[in-house]
Protein backbone atom coordinates (compact mmCIF):
# COMPACT_ATOMS: atom_id res chain seq x y z
CA UNK A 1 0.00 0.00 0.00
CA UNK A 2 3.26 2.48 0.49
CA UNK A 3 3.78 3.92 -3.04
CA UNK A 4 0.58 3.42 -4.47
CA UNK A 5 -1.84 6.64 -4.86
CA UNK A 6 -4.61 4.92 -6.52
CA UNK A 7 -7.12 5.85 -4.19
CA UNK A 8 -6.30 9.37 -3.87
CA UNK A 9 -7.47 11.87 -6.82
CA UNK A 10 -6.91 15.29 -7.93
CA UNK A 11 -8.86 18.38 -6.08
CA UNK A 12 -10.91 19.92 -9.33
CA UNK A 13 -11.20 23.58 -8.17
CA UNK A 14 -14.61 25.61 -8.26
CA UNK A 15 -15.27 29.05 -9.10
CA UNK A 16 -17.75 30.91 -6.82
CA UNK A 17 -19.64 31.37 -9.61
CA UNK A 18 -20.84 27.77 -9.54
CA UNK A 19 -21.91 27.14 -6.38
CA UNK A 20 -25.47 26.08 -6.12
CA UNK A 21 -27.81 25.69 -2.98
CA UNK A 22 -27.44 21.93 -1.33
CA UNK A 23 -24.22 21.32 -2.53
CA UNK A 24 -21.01 20.26 -0.74
CA UNK A 25 -17.62 18.50 -1.44
CA UNK A 26 -16.44 21.77 -3.15
CA UNK A 27 -13.04 22.86 -2.98
CA UNK A 28 -11.87 26.56 -3.47
CA UNK A 29 -9.12 29.06 -3.57
CA UNK A 30 -10.45 32.36 -2.06
CA UNK A 31 -9.60 35.53 -0.65
CA UNK A 32 -10.91 36.76 2.03
CA UNK A 33 -12.20 40.60 1.74
CA UNK A 34 -13.00 41.05 5.27
CA UNK A 35 -13.67 38.89 8.62
CA UNK A 36 -15.31 39.51 11.51
CA UNK A 37 -16.26 38.10 14.91
CA UNK A 38 -19.79 37.24 15.47
CA UNK A 39 -20.16 35.09 18.27
CA UNK A 40 -17.87 34.45 20.94
CA UNK A 41 -18.39 32.00 23.88
CA UNK A 42 -17.07 30.39 26.61
CA UNK A 43 -13.94 30.57 28.95
CA UNK A 44 -10.64 30.08 28.05
CA UNK A 45 -9.38 29.70 31.59
CA UNK A 46 -12.34 26.88 32.47
CA UNK A 47 -11.88 23.13 32.91
CA UNK A 48 -12.00 21.82 29.65
CA UNK A 49 -11.21 25.59 28.35
CA UNK A 50 -13.99 25.15 25.18
CA UNK A 51 -14.26 27.83 23.32
CA UNK A 52 -16.70 28.48 20.60
CA UNK A 53 -15.94 31.20 17.99
CA UNK A 54 -17.87 32.12 14.89
CA UNK A 55 -17.07 34.67 12.50
CA UNK A 56 -18.75 35.85 9.14
CA UNK A 57 -16.10 36.00 6.47
CA UNK A 58 -16.44 37.70 2.62
CA UNK A 59 -14.57 35.73 0.57
CA UNK A 60 -14.75 35.43 -3.12
CA UNK A 61 -12.55 34.59 -6.40
CA UNK A 62 -12.96 36.41 -9.97
CA UNK A 63 -16.12 34.79 -10.13
CA UNK A 64 -18.00 36.66 -7.40
CA UNK A 65 -18.01 36.71 -3.46
CA UNK A 66 -20.12 34.62 -1.00
CA UNK A 67 -20.12 34.75 2.98
CA UNK A 68 -17.89 32.17 4.46
CA UNK A 69 -18.78 30.89 7.78
CA UNK A 70 -15.45 29.99 10.11
CA UNK A 71 -16.08 28.09 13.38
CA UNK A 72 -13.55 28.20 16.02
CA UNK A 73 -9.40 27.30 14.80
CA UNK A 74 -11.00 28.86 11.15
CA UNK A 75 -11.33 32.24 12.98
CA UNK A 76 -7.46 32.66 13.29
CA UNK A 77 -6.81 31.77 9.57
CA UNK A 78 -8.91 33.87 7.88
CA UNK A 79 -7.56 37.12 8.31
CA UNK A 80 -8.37 40.49 5.56
CA UNK A 81 -6.44 39.96 2.58
CA UNK A 82 -5.49 36.58 3.36
CA UNK A 83 -5.84 33.76 0.44
CA UNK A 84 -6.88 30.50 1.81
CA UNK A 85 -8.19 27.19 0.28
CA UNK A 86 -11.32 25.55 1.34
CA UNK A 87 -11.37 21.88 0.85
CA UNK A 88 -14.55 20.01 0.89
CA UNK A 89 -16.92 23.13 1.58
CA UNK A 90 -20.28 22.83 1.55
CA UNK A 91 -23.47 25.54 1.04
CA UNK A 92 -25.36 25.78 4.01
CA UNK A 93 -28.61 27.77 3.87
CA UNK A 94 -29.17 30.39 6.20
CA UNK A 95 -32.64 32.84 5.98
CA UNK A 96 -32.88 31.72 2.45
CA UNK A 97 -29.28 32.66 1.21
CA UNK A 98 -26.43 30.59 0.39
CA UNK A 99 -23.37 30.47 2.79
CA UNK A 100 -20.14 28.88 2.34
CA UNK A 101 -18.81 26.57 4.99
CA UNK A 102 -15.72 23.53 6.26
CA UNK A 103 -17.39 21.05 8.66
CA UNK A 104 -15.43 18.46 10.59
CA UNK A 105 -14.78 16.67 7.11
CA UNK A 106 -13.38 19.31 5.51
CA UNK A 107 -10.13 21.56 6.03
CA UNK A 108 -9.24 25.62 5.34
CA UNK A 109 -5.47 26.14 4.63
CA UNK A 110 -3.48 29.33 4.28
CA UNK A 111 -2.36 29.28 0.79
CA UNK A 112 0.20 31.72 -0.72
CA UNK A 113 -1.54 34.80 -1.67
CA UNK A 114 -3.35 35.24 -5.07
CA UNK A 115 -2.71 36.64 -8.54
CA UNK A 116 -6.64 37.46 -9.04
CA UNK A 117 -8.60 40.41 -8.26
CA UNK A 118 -12.20 39.30 -6.39
CA UNK A 119 -14.78 40.78 -8.33
CA UNK A 120 -16.97 42.05 -5.46
CA UNK A 121 -20.14 43.04 -7.18
CA UNK A 122 -21.49 39.48 -7.96
CA UNK A 123 -22.34 38.80 -4.08
CA UNK A 124 -23.92 35.05 -3.92
CA UNK A 125 -25.29 35.39 0.04
CA UNK A 126 -27.26 38.43 -1.59
CA UNK A 127 -29.39 36.12 -3.78
CA UNK A 128 -32.15 34.93 -1.67
CA UNK A 129 -33.60 31.19 -2.50
CA UNK A 130 -37.15 29.64 -1.99
CA UNK A 131 -37.48 26.40 -1.40
CA UNK A 132 -40.65 24.98 -3.24
CA UNK A 133 -42.34 21.58 -3.19
CA UNK A 134 -43.32 19.84 -6.81
CA UNK A 135 -46.39 17.75 -6.71
CA UNK A 136 -46.58 15.48 -9.35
Amino acid sequence: MAGSNEGLRKPVFTKVDQLRPGTSGHTLTVKVVNAKIVLQRGRPDGPQSRQMRLAECLVGDETGIIIFTARNDQVDLVKDGATVILRNAKIDMFKGSMRLAVDKWGRVEVAEPASFTVKEDNNLSLIEYELVNVVE
